[in-house]
């Protein structure tokens, strides 16, 4: 197994409800996520948004229709200690670049690494992710939803 880089992409996906879409992990049934994944050597980490939205949900993105959006910030957090061992002697940190994108809820959703996923609304979502950072994501950059009155 090769040693993880301590970079990744965190993708929020959210519809046009603005509910978000969240997956539970398959190795871990209490941590629910957003699309994450590890930035690869020569790759962008907007190339590593799509990838990994594609690898993690079926979803494959067109750049010009469906453009994930680089919400320019980077959190850094402690890996979990039971992840450590992923990563090169010494890396306690991870440094992860925040995207998200605005999707049709009625195109399936194909999971590869993940046992379950749901729509929910934004507040729930913040509620059900395991990662403060996610949390936070889902916060931030998830639009509120606007009843027309």
């Amino acid at each position: 197994m090769s040693l993880k880089r301590p970079e990744s992409v965190l993708v929020v996906i959210y519809d046009q409800h603005h509910h978000v879409l969240v997956m539970q992990r398959d190795d871990d049934a209490e941590f629910w996520q957003s699309v994450t994944g590890t930035i690869e050597v020569h790759e962008q980490p907007i190339e590593t948004a799509y990838r990994e939205v594609a690898e993690e949900t079926g979803l494959v993105l067109a750049p010009h229709r469906h453009v994930i959006q680089n919400c320019h910030q980077v959190n850094q957090f402690a890996i979990r200690e039971k992840w450590l061992y992923r990563y090169p002697e010494g890396t306690k940190f991870n440094f992860e670049h925040v995207f998200c994108v605005q999707v049709d809820s009625q195109h399936p959703i194909t999971l590869t690494e993940h046992t379950d996923h749901m729509w929910l609304p934004k507040a729930s979502a913040i509620a059900k992710v395991w990662s403060e950072t996610n949390a936070q994501a889902i916060a931030q950059f998830v639009p509120d939803q606007v009843d027309n009155v």
